[in-house]
């Protein structure tokens, strides 16, 4: 990405609590990107071409929605936000993460990382259902989504407020001076981020070249203390959503870039000189990998949820038609772990059907009991932890014919 360096001075801190040599006065050079507004921007075609085919594939991946598959599009905004932490060091599979929902929903407490996951995905939901939806985006939504991320942190002041000093990447914690990365100074950033809205709200490229410059762009801004990844990658989903391209599910674009970590921050280091449209090829490939990964898993999710049809059907005394436990088996893939009251939410019926459509679908070997007590009791989904394990860690599954 065109953009220069300017050349400033770390003042010097004598009281700084540190080893001498960081108290001391140091030049460090920041980075501040040219506007993306008016950028001019010629792809060859190999690459207009990689990001033609990965359009298609999000839109292919889409256009099999339908209201009645809502829990399958929760099931990939899921796993997207619990990628993007993994992007940032935070490892939790999806069982631990819904072990640890569960004992919240039954009073008990989750671990710092569950919960970062979990505020991630509060964010990302936020992202994509309100943030995108808006006639005119601008800062108030990044704003928005950061704090929905952040305000659960241990420093939740930051939460929802852009960055008022320098930030920077790599070196040390004291000062700028031999970091590998400094963003723009702050006096920079409210321009900046106009900038990045306005091209938010553009429709003049395609929408993953959007998407990638967008991401990109942000990342290089870096306007947060903390939590500039997880925003960014929101930021990929909103401008999707928001060109109609993905209306429904979330591609998981950061499984990919999760299991090939070093590329990818290889390509925002890279966009910030001249590989500006290695990166936009880069993030293509990575959604159209997305695209395909997601709909082969939808596949056999939907292939199981028809087993679990099955399975209770055949049971000696199958439910009625419109019998709780049939409404129950459509939910599940939102939630394979489950509680009572949880199952009552989901299917919008009362809790004594519930109970017995727990009954129904335990006989049929569809939910299994976490635990023998009666208290508290959470039910797993057979079968499909190791599917959502496969997506998470971005298996193919084999192609059917």
């Amino acid at each position: 990405m065109p953009g220069h360096l300017v050349s400033l001075i770390w003042q010097s801190d004598p009281t700084l609590y540190a080893p001498p040599k960081y108290r001391k006065a140091c030049r460090y050079e920041a980075f501040i990107p040219d506007p993306l507004t008016g950028m001019h921007l010629r792809l060859e075609a190999g690459v207009a071409g990689v990001v033609s085919e990965a359009e298609d594939a999000i839109r292919r991946l889409n256009s099999v929605a339908q209201p009645a598959l809502a829990p399958l599009a929760q099931l990939l905004l899921r796993t997207e936000s619990i990628a993007s932490s993994k992007v940032e060091g935070m490892q939790l599979g999806v069982r631990e993460l819904a072990r640890a929902e569960a004992r919240m929903e039954t009073g008990g407490k989750a671990g710092p990382t569950a919960l970062e996951v979990m505020a991630n995905i509060g964010a990302m939901e936020l992202a994509v259902h309100e943030a995108a939806a808006v006639p005119q985006f601008g800062p108030d939504q990044i704003l928005a989504i950061h704090r929905r991320l952040m305000e659960r942190e241990p420093n939740p002041r930051i939460a929802g407020r852009f960055r008022t000093g320098q930030n920077w990447i790599g070196g040390n914690d004291y000062n700028p001076c031999g970091a590998d990365f400094v963003p723009p100074p702050r006096e920079h950033l409210d321009g900046l981020i106009a900038d990045l809205c306005e091209a938010i709200n553009d429709e003049l490229l395609p929408p993953l070249v959007q998407a990638a410059l967008v991401h990109a762009q942000f990342e290089t801004i870096h306007p947060f203390d903390d939590g500039n990844g997880r925003t960014g990658r929101a930021l990929i989903h909103v401008v999707l959503r928001r060109r109609g391209i993905a209306g429904a599910y979330v591609p998981p674009i950061s499984v990919v870039l999760a299991n090939a970590r070093e590329r990818y921050i290889a390509g925002l280091t890279g966009f910030r000189g001249d590989g500006v449209e290695k990166w936009i090829e880069h993030l293509a490939a990575t959604a159209s990998s997305s695209a395909h990964l997601a709909s082969s898993y939808l596949h056999e999710v939907q292939a199981l949820v028809a087993a679990w049809r099955e399975q209770l059907a055949a049971t000696p005394s199958a439910p009625r038609a419109d019998a709780a436990a049939w409404a129950l088996i459509d939910v599940l893939p939102a939630h394979p772990l489950i509680t009572a009251p949880v199952a009552a939410a989901a299917t919008g019926r009362s809790k004594p059907p519930v109970y017995q459509a727990i009954r129904e679908l335990e006989e049929a070997g569809v939910l299994e009991p976490l635990s023998t007590s009666r208290r508290n009791q959470t039910w797993e989904a057979v079968g499909l932890f190791d599917l959502l394990a496969g997506l998470e860690a971005g298996r193919l599954l084999p192609r059917q014919d």
